[in-house]
């Protein structure tokens, strides 16, 4: 009798709140209300009639007492909110979470609207807010929070017309961005797999690029194709009402263009993206050549998108969920048993949901839940190392949150941009890919393993700079007018032939790749992908870093991550040498990924 694997875990809330409908969940969100309301109390009395000429005996408490009062509502509606998605994300069909989602985005708009008051009313301070932070240790705590929201005050709307932009976007943006969510995530799809007929939803779907079989993968590519071109228009729709949105308040604020409060999110200047695009740019050679020596161990000239995520070389190895679990915290454990602790605290107390399923968002993330101090993370685990090499990724980003809640980071502390966020996250995909090659004596199974390393940073690099031109493009011509899911599709295909070249046939493109990617519909979170490439290439040069220094290396690398809400990415890089405004730097970490294409081309 064959013994079928255990399922993949789901994540368990229960220690966060009993259930949706529970008096604990209820309560907590009327503590939020309850804190709204008094902070809109505490705003009207006490800031509006502040200003730049107030003494500074008499704005520092006031400045104080909104810092504490913002960190006691964020933690608050941060653990509410967390608790919530765990449901949205993983059963869209549950009704009493989203309209738990949907009342509670209600009382989000709130809490924007009370943050954009009080980032006016700090730009309004000028130099008085100095004088405060000289005076005050809770101000200096939070210092360069306090600084960044009076620099970027600059770049805000009336007071009226932003609490009116705020809750438009609840019917507009979100609305659109959660269309999207729900559109992607009930699809499915009927298949033949292993000769018997399936109902897929699009997350296995696209799992099945990098299945070993050709006609599978082919097959599976063809499928999808038609399912995106069955609901093309209506995630155009989504797309053009996010884009319209974000075109037209950028333009209010006074923006540049929507580049411009991506680069000031991601707390780098134009420069260092430029330096680094341009590295990314020369190094797509390197890249072609990986791809059309891919191309001809399938006997073709070019890959057809079907076989960008092929496997190759040995690839008969699976991993149980335990098998994962078990490998990771070893490998973890060499780096720093601290690491290897917190992970099987993860693993041991229900923190991953890995199980496929219709219903379920497809890729993979990582949510803080800060009124337990904890982190959830969301896969969709099928047992390849691929599949490994992502878990290990987000229990980086929730080491990540580990190290500020242990260093007592408050969530105003924590703001962390993107570009600094995937720090962690690729450090612990490094360890563990570097320990599965390190494992290795079979040529072909280290062919098989480089594999899978060469498909992410391909993707990271070369595709994520796709994906760049492609936002790019689409907030260009949206200005002018509604884009067609045709034009859409063009843009994409160009996009991609100018970053894959004659590496990819040009006949299958995957033109449909901005229907299932929801960073294109994040309206607060537009160009959400060069922070991944400056991520890779940030996390390969501290891993080199590492390698250089071991374990004297650790206890410095968790500061940053403790502190890196706390300044912009140039100041903490220098911490360790780096100057990311360097052509060189970038090179340098591009360069180690051309070792592993030329060790691939070799084998």
């Amino acid at each position: 009798m064959t013994i079928s694997p255990p399922t993949p875990p789901r994540w368990d809330m229960s220690n966060v709140f009993p259930s949706l409908e529970s008096e604990a969940f209820q309560a907590a969100v009327a503590e939020v209300q309850r804190q709204a309301e008094e902070l809109d109390v505490f705003f009207t009395a006490h800031l509006v009639a502040a200003h730049a000429e107030t003494p500074t005996d008499q704005l520092t408490p006031l400045v104080r007492e909104a810092i504490e009062r913002f960190n006691a509502i964020s933690e608050q509606a941060g653990t509410v909110r967390a608790y919530i998605a765990a449901f949205v994300t993983t059963d869209s069909r549950n009704e009493l979470a989203r309209r738990r989602m949907s009342e509670f985005q209600q009382i989000g708009v709130r809490l924007q609207m009370l943050g954009t008051r009080f980032q006016a009313w700090l730009g309004r301070l000028g130099p008085a807010l100095e004088a405060v932070i000289a005076a005050d240790s809770v101000a200096q705590a939070h210092a360069f929070m306090l600084r960044e929201a009076a620099e970027q005050a600059q770049y805000m709307m009336s007071e009226a017309e932003e609490s009116l932009a705020a809750e438009l976007n609840l019917s507009g943006a979100d609305a659109w961005s959660k269309l999207q969510g729900t559109v992607t995530s009930q699809l499915t799809v009927d298949f033949e797999l292993d000769g018997e007929m399936k109902k897929l939803p699009m997350p296995a779907l696209i799992n099945l690029h990098s299945h070993p079989n050709e006609d599978v993968r082919r097959r599976a590519y063809e499928k999808e194709m038609e399912a995106w071109k069955s609901v093309e228009e209506t995630l155009a729709a989504c797309m053009n009402g996010v884009k319209g949105t974000v075109n037209t308040l950028n333009k209010r604020r006074g923006r540049e263009d929507a580049l411009h409060a991506a680069l000031d999110a991601a707390r780098i200047d134009r420069q260092t993206l430029e330096t680094m695009l341009a590295a990314m740019k020369d190094s797509f050679p390197m890249f072609r050549k990986y791809f059309q020596a891919k191309a001809k161990r399938f006997g073709k000239e070019k890959l057809a998108w079907w076989d960008v995520f092929a496997p190759v070389g040995k690839v008969d190895k699976t991993y149980t969920f335990d098998e994962a679990r078990d490998f990771i915290i070893a490998n973890f454990g060499k780096f720093s048993p601290e690491l290897a602790d917190f992970a099987r605290r993860a693993f041991e107390n229900g923190w991953i949901d890995a199980e496929q399923r219709e219903g379920k968002r497809g890729g993979a993330f990582c949510m803080g839940v800060p009124g337990v101090r904890e982190s959830r993370i969301l896969c969709n685990f099928d047992g390849s190392l691929d599949q490994v090499s992502t878990i290990a990724h987000e229990l980086g980003h929730a080491f990540h949150n580990e190290c500020m809640y242990q260093a007592g980071k408050t969530p105003l502390q924590r703001q962390t941009p993107m570009t600094l966020a995937e720090t962690a996250s690729i450090m612990c995909e490094n360890i563990v890919m570097e320990a599965v090659l390190a494992e290795t004596t079979d040529p072909q199974e280290e062919l098989g393993i480089l594999e899978t390393r060469l498909i992410g940073d391909a993707q990271v690099i070369v595709d994520i700079y796709s994906r760049f031109l492609f936002e790019q493009e689409v907030f260009k011509r949206r200005e002018n007018a509604e884009l067609s899911a045709a034009e859409l599709c063009e843009i994409m295909e160009w996009a991609q032939a100018e970053t894959y070249g004659d590496a990819l046939d040009e006949n299958a493109r995957h033109k449909y790749m901005w229907t299932w990617k929801p960073h294109y519909y994040y309206a607060g979170l537009s160009f959400y992908n060069f922070p991944y490439a400056f991520g890779l290439l940030f996390g390969i040069g501290l891993y080199a870093i590492y390698k250089q220094r071991g374990s004297a290396f650790v206890e410095e690398y968790k500061q940053l991550l403790a502190s890196t809400g706390e300044a912009n990415a140039a100041d903490l890089a220098a911490r360790f040498g780096i100057d990311i405004r360097s052509r060189k730097f970038w090179d340098d970490s591009l360069a180690e990924i051309g070792h592993r294409i030329e060790r691939y081309c070799e084998l």
